[in-house]
Order: structure tokens, then sequence, then C-alpha cells
């Protein structure tokens, strides 16, 4: 057995992982503020690695300012969408705005293709060393940015709904919608201010996934990808999201390692997390870290 070869997958998996929670914590932020799946996650993703591309190559701008750049413009984005499009739904039934969302996926997606086209596109050098060696492992620049982003965001996260004041109140706004508005928390706020930091932290993500692997509309898959990510944790859970993230991309990588040495079944790197999703649900319904909603008749 390559044990080498097993580390370096594992290692890889570790910081891709990373990045999933990232993105799987956007699909908690919103579920728990207004009680939605949004299934448009993964073009957000996509939206922002196409701004930031198209800055960079364009108009010439430096990775940095079109990085910032990018993450104002999604924040803009994401209150838009909440304010323009989801906000006439507060109050109707939850399966028409978990419609409402997949429509905005297919119409971004159409978009994007439109604006940009099919073909994939790279991002332009932005590291003078693409690969460094850690612990005699070779792992690419641009993983040690998105592992030191994605950890950096998660303690934003915890310190955002822990000692910050909008961080309580959508704690707040996230257990009683009814009791929220009592004490003065403006819900529209709240729901404005979830979609703005979903849509900045899917950005990064997706600005990181496009700097390794190239823009284009297959970026969006990692929105179902990180699903079973979101599901495996808990679905009310930003340490179950965490989590969930870090064994999906350990999971996905650790199955390539077994499917290409041992196996040799071709595809286990893609189906290994929905196998392992499907197995915890038969045994934790709600996930290893979400809330069991108990009925009293």
């Amino acid at each position: 057995m390559n044990w080498e070869l097993l580390f370096q997958l594992t290692l890889n998996g570790l910081i891709v992982g990373t990045l999933y929670g990232v993105v799987a914590m956007s699909f908690v932020l919103i579920y728990k503020a207004s009680q939605v799946v949004n299934f448009a996650q993964g073009e957000f993703l996509l939206v922002g690695a196409w701004v930031c591309w198209w800055l960079l190559t364009e108009h010439r701008v430096p990775f940095l300012w079109g990085f910032l750049i990018t993450l104002a413009f999604m924040t803009l984005f994401g209150i838009l969408i909440q304010v323009v499009v989801l906000r006439p739904l507060i109050g109707e039934p939850v399966i028409s705005v978990i419609m409402v969302t997949i429509g905005l996926s297919i119409f971004f997606q159409a978009l994007m293709k439109w604006m940009f086209g099919v073909f994939a596109q790279p991002f332009p050098p932005i590291f003078e060393t693409q690969v460094v060696s850690v612990m005699g492992l070779e792992v690419q620049s641009v993983y040690l940015m998105s592992l030191v982003i994605s950890l950096a965001i998660m303690g934003a996260f915890a310190w955002f709904f822990t000692a910050s004041k909008h961080g309580l109140a959508m704690r707040a706004t996230a257990f009683d919608q009814q009791v929220a508005q009592s004490l003065g928390i403006s819900v529209r706020q709240v729901f404005a201010m979830s979609w703005a930091i979903s849509a900045v932290v899917s950005a990064v993500a997706g600005v990181v996934v496009g700097v390794v692997n190239g823009v284009s509309s297959a970026l969006s898959f990692y929105g179902i990808k990180v699903f079973p990510a979101v599901i495996l944790g808990g679905l009310d859970s930003i340490l179950g999201a965490v989590l969930g993230g870090i064994i999906v991309g350990v999971l996905e990588n650790v199955a390539h390692f077994f499917d290409t040495t041992l196996l040799n079944w071709g595809n286990m790197y893609q189906i290994a997390p929905f196998y392992v999703l499907i197995l915890i649900l038969m045994i934790k319904p709600y996930g290893l870290f979400g809330t069991k909603n108990i009925e009293r008749v």
C-alpha cells in the first residue's frame, strides 16, 4: 500500500474539507435565520468566481483588490436577492421559497453561461510558488491560502454568533421570529444580513476553487456536493457544518485512494459522501449535531 499517497490525499482532504465546511456554514446560516434551504448556494460560488475572474483578466486588477471588490459586490448581491426576490415571500409556505431558490439556481446558471461562455477559464497566476512542501508532502499554495481563509472565517463566525449584537439578534430570530420582533429586532434586516454573509462566504470558496480548477458552470456543483456535509453535521448546527465538511473532504479523498489502488470502480470520489449520508440518516436522521424536533400530541 502506498502510504505516502494516502497521507497526501488525507492532507488534501483536510484542507478541502475546511472549504466545504465554510460553504456548509452558508447553508446553515440561511436555514437558521429563515428555515429555508438555499438550493442556489452553488450559484453563489459561481457568480463570485466569475466576478473575480472578470476583474483580474479584463481589467487587470491586482488579485487582492479584485478579491475585496468581489466580496463587496457579493454583499450587495446577497442583500438584493433577499430584498427583491425573497422578501415578498415572507409568510408564504416554505416549499414556495425553496422552489424560488431552485429557480434562481437555473437562472444564474443560464446567465453566467450567456455572459462568460460554457468553457472553463483559468485564473491568472497568483503565487510565484505554485506548490509548497508541508512535512515532506506537496500542497498547492492556493490550498494553503484556502485553509487560512477558511479558519479565519470559522473564527469570525464563532465571534459573530457569541459576542456581536447582530449575531445574537440572528440567533434570537432563528429561535423564534415573533419573540425576536417583540424584543425590537428587525427580522427583515436579519434575513438580509444572513443572505449577504452567505453570498460573501460562498464567493470566497468560489474564488479558491476557481483558482485551482478554473471557472466554469461545473463550479456550481459544489452546492450539491457540500449538501451531504450539511445533512451529516445537522442542518441547524454551525459546528456540525464544519465537522461535516471536514469528514466529507477526507472521506472522498480516502475513497478515491482505495478506488484507484484496490477497487477500481471509478466513481467513489463522487458518490462515497452520499453513501455515508444515507447511512448517517438511517442512524441519526437529524445529523450528528442537529436539533431533534419533538412534537407532543
